[in-house]
């Protein structure tokens, strides 16, 4: 009843005020915007409060990473041109090492040395077995910097894929190595480009003394060498910078370690094939076998046909 009286009072009102016509065409009211409010409800604040500060914080921390990016870069670099000095120290103060032990046996205890091939062979395996001692286990122990197999390219034993590898390689080191000579002989004329290097064994004769000579250069030599440079060297860079800079770090390293810089570039240029087939392979086998190849060849030119 209520609502019809009220209906009833609407239509007499509407006749007084002459609103009950309906208009004749489309009427299209303009209506003031108003502010809207919206009410957010206690919880509703406090999380939207509560992204906005992560949303402050991650912005805050994206500074920060780009401000800290240039450090980590640095340190990182830094950290691994303290791996590569490391590798020189171990490789020269191994050396002096075993001289001074030497020199004490010979002037302290008057123990004496015969100056033959066997002795120099024996001293040669003696100094890279105290390199590799003090390049991996000294960090183990001091500093409980682990080195994995994994690490040093020892997984697994060799297979005919590092051997073809290792024939292929041989051949492409000798054609860089010609290709960068020239260059740098064009680059660097006054260098004696020519300079025979130094490897000992200088009165060797008989073949008791050629032997050990091949034993000493052609076997532990290359062995060893891979060990510390494409084995402990570049599995440690490897695991902080990507493949090209740890390449050409321990190529680089691995030639200025000879001391002659026609030899530098001759052993950098075979080790940047090293370093390719470790990197390919995850082992040093291919490589230890590429460089058995290059010192057997120069143990050819210097004492075979040297004394031929």
């Amino acid at each position: 009843m209520t609502t019809t009286k009220q209906s009833v009072k609407k239509k007499k009102a509407d006749k007084v005020l002459g609103t009950d016509k309906k208009p004749a065409g489309k009427v299209v009211s303009v209506v003031p915007k108003e502010k809207v409010v919206v009410k957010v409800s206690a919880e509703e604040e406090v999380e939207t409060g509560y992204y906005a500060k992560i949303r402050e914080l991650k912005k805050k921390w994206r500074k920060q990473e780009k401000k800290s990016k240039g450090w980590k870069i640095g340190l990182g670099v830094l950290r691994c041109l303290l791996l590569s000095a490391w590798v020189a120290v171990a490789l020269f103060g191994s050396q002096y090492l075993v001289m001074g032990a030497l020199i004490i046996l010979n002037r302290v205890f008057g123990v004496q040395f015969v100056d033959n091939a066997t002795f120099e062979t024996i001293l040669s395996a003696i100094i890279y077995v105290v390199c590799l001692a003090v390049t991996i286990f000294l960090p183990w122990l001091v500093l409980k910097e682990k080195t994995t197999r994994d690490e040093l390219g020892l997984r697994g034993l060799l297979t005919w894929t590092d051997i073809g590898l290792a024939l292929v390689g041989f051949v492409l080191s000798l054609i860089i190595a010609f290709v960068i000579t020239a260059i740098m002989q064009w680059l660097l004329p006054f260098v004696d480009w020519e300079q025979k290097q130094e490897v000992g064994y200088e009165n060797i004769s008989g073949t008791k003394d050629m032997l050990m000579a091949f034993i000493a250069l052609v076997v532990i030599a290359p062995i060893a060498e891979e060990i510390v440079f494409r084995g402990w060297l570049y599995g440690k860079l490897r695991l902080r910078i990507s493949a090209w800079p740890a390449i050409l770090l321990v190529s680089v390293l691995f030639g200025v370690v000879h001391l002659q810089v026609n030899v530098a570039v001759s052993v950098a240029s075979m080790s940047l094939v090293m370093c390719l087939i470790r990197e390919y392979t995850g082992t040093i086998w291919g490589g230890m076998l590429v460089h058995m190849f290059k010192n057997g060849l120069a143990y050819y030119l210097l004492f075979v046909h040297g004394i031929a």
